[in-house]
């Protein structure tokens, strides 16, 4: 633990210039809370609001300690920081929401003067949030180089293909026997069949036909597929949040990045379970390097067996499956797809549930 006379937003007391305040706080990524000399809640900034799963309407003159379990290291922390009005700074501090949900934060407590006692203003950076957006960095990173090898290879292997097909019609003319044109044929379809798997590992190569959409359609056009196509067997469950805004997205292509994990799900379970589509808003969300205002986010959560450990950070990489249907090459587009919206797919995984979140920016 180490302290500071001034700190992180120290700076901003009550008699800032009127709305300043309020706009420093909404424009952080950080979450920030301030609380009363009694510990309730007396602002919260839109970070602060997605990390305490709390709207301000809800949490505004309610007790901190309905927000989070105060164990005796946090009770510690903020009365040192009231008795000794001076900002400390807890790094990698455990916090468990009243939820269940339990993040690590680095914590800045520091005292803010006023008439009476000091306030507190509480400035909040989940560690394990951090360590995603470096994550994400580097599986973007290493998923772009093996797209480029991928390519490299594809664009090598079209063209050999292409003389294989021909040399085959060729040689189909010059035969009069039936039986061995039997095998040219097989050699043309399975060069044709080779050419649409290159062409599948080259990517959607159309350009994305954005308009201003709703992603509950997208969704509820999934949920009717994948009934259909399971015959009932899969239960799809709808846990919308209606408040989300439209935005400029393609929706054919996000339709078929929800249907091709969708499709992998069902896949998982053996074509019977359950899969719950979500959609959230994350508020001041880091995607690829940039900071979004609002960021839309849908998770799509199966009761399969599950996503070995060993495959989870290789799931986005063309050619990785772990079923033995299909070429695995449907997350790697979908991820492509992903990033071409400037968004991108995250999967947690463990026996009976496996969430895949797609992250999209709203900018309205």
């Amino acid at each position: 633990m180490s302290s500071a006379g001034s700190h992180g937003l120290g700076h901003l007391t009550p008699h800032s210039a009127p709305g300043v305040e309020d706009s420093i706080f909404d424009a952080l990524a950080t979450a920030v809370v301030m609380l009363d000399p009694e510990w309730r809640v007396i602002s919260l900034n839109p970070a602060g609001q997605t990390l305490f799963e709390a709207s301000i309407q809800r949490t505004r003159g309610m007790h901190f300690e309905r927000l989070v379990d105060l164990d005796d290291e946090w009770r510690s922390l903020l009365l040192q920081v009231q008795s000794e009005h001076f900002a400390t700074v807890k790094r990698e501090m455990p916090m468990v929401l009243h939820s269940g949900t339990q993040y690590c934060v680095d914590l800045i407590v520091s005292p803010l003067p006023s008439h009476t006692q000091p306030r507190l203003l509480l400035e909040l950076n989940p560690v394990d949030r951090l360590n995603a957006i470096s994550e994400d960095a580097h599986v973007r990173e290493a998923q772009e180089s093996m797209r480029k090898v991928i390519k490299g290879l594809a664009h090598e292997v079209k063209n050999p293909l292409g003389g294989i097909r021909g040399a085959a019609q060729l040689l189909a003319r010059e035969l009069d026997d039936s039986k061995l044109t039997e095998y040219t044929d097989v050699i043309i379809e399975e060069a044709d069949r080779l050419r649409t798997l290159v062409d599948r590992m080259l990517g959607p190569r159309e350009r994305l036909a954005t308009r201003s959409m709703n992603i509950h359609e997208v969704l509820e056009r999934v949920r009717q597929l994948t009934e259909a196509e399971s015959d009932g067997a899969i239960a799809v469950e709808r846990d919308y949040d209606p408040s989300l805004p439209e935005f400029e997205a393609d929706p054919d292509q996000l339709t078929q990045v929800i249907l091709n994990i969708t499709r992998n799900a069902s896949q998982a379970m053996s074509g019977s379970g359950r899969i719950t589509l979500r959609s959230r808003a994350r508020r001041q969300y880091t995607l690829g390097g940039k900071r979004h205002k609002l960021v839309c986010s849908i998770d799509i959560i199966d009761t399969g067996p599950g996503v070995p450990d060993s495959l989870l950070h290789q799931l986005f990489l063309p050619m990785v499956t772990s079923g033995t249907k299909g070429n695995g090459l449907g997350l790697s587009i979908a991820q492509m797809i992903a990033n071409r919206h400037g968004g991108l797919i995250q999967c947690e995984s463990k026996p009976g549930d496996t969430c895949f979140t797609l992250l999209l920016p709203m900018e309205t």
